[in-house]
């Protein structure tokens, strides 16, 4: 038992079947440095102090996670997900005793190049603060907006104020579980957590973190991901 307090537990939703990545395999069963990329994720995530737990959410016709070398970790458990993203998100949400854990992280499956430092970060920031929050990093290039149809653009958008939304997106499980409920109860598309503690009218704070972070969704990421590790490792 990691000796750190509060004992924080995560849900990796992977479910999905990575259709962009042009490839039969689910996306995050893809090969990167030896690992699938879902292996990667996860032992990022337990390796890291705070972190006591995940649930990967799996689907229902999975044929791949019970091969990895995690499957049989004592700290791993799984669950089925459902149709959508959201849909396996709250299945994990529920798989959680909420007795031992009321703070909870919910990461990508394909975001296998989170940093050590990056979840300290969001960690310490939420925790301190007692306000569920989500990592992200401010947009840098001048952002358009264009119209459905035509693809014309039709305004320049100001991006101060602007950010890229990360995951891990930590909140407290309770609260988390009620957002998503609320927003689905009335046939609101949820796109992340944060989304949802928004349209609950809850607080959410946005943490800095690393443009490193990213979301292996088309085959040239993978090559991208690949230098990213690669250059952690000599870290």
């Amino acid at each position: 038992m990691k000796t750190k307090t509060p004992p924080l537990i995560a849900v990796v939703p992977a479910a999905g079947v990575g259709k962009r990545m042009k490839t039969n395999t689910p996306k995050q069963y893809l090969m990167l440095n030896g690992q699938t990329v879902l292996e990667h994720t996860v032992n990022k995530l337990l390796t890291h102090t705070q972190v006591e737990h995940v649930i990967v959410v799996i689907g229902k016709e999975d044929e791949y996670f019970a091969d990895l070398s995690i499957a049989n970790h004592p700290n791993i458990s799984t669950v089925i997900g459902g149709a959508e993203r959201v849909d396996s998100v709250l299945a994990g949400l529920k798989a959680i005793e909420q007795k031992v854990f009321q703070w909870v992280l919910v990461h990508d499956a394909a975001r296998p190049c989170i940093s050590h430092e990056d979840l300290t970060t969001l960690f310490d920031t939420v925790l301190t603060q007692q306000v569920g929050g989500l990592l992200g990093y401010s947009v840098r290039d001048t952002m358009k907006q264009v119209s459905a149809d035509s693809q014309r653009v039709s305004a320049t958008l100001d991006r101060k104020n602007m950010w890229h939304a990360l995951t891990p997106q930590m909140y407290q499980v309770a609260q988390i579980i009620d957002a998503i409920e609320h927003g689905l109860s009335k046939n609101i598309e949820i796109t992340d957590e944060s989304s949802a503690i928004e349209l609950a009218g809850f607080p959410s704070l946005m943490v800095e973190g690393s443009s490193d972070n990213i979301k292996i969704t088309r085959p040239d990421d993978l090559a991208f991901a690949e230098f990213i590790l690669s250059k952690q490792q000599e870290e």
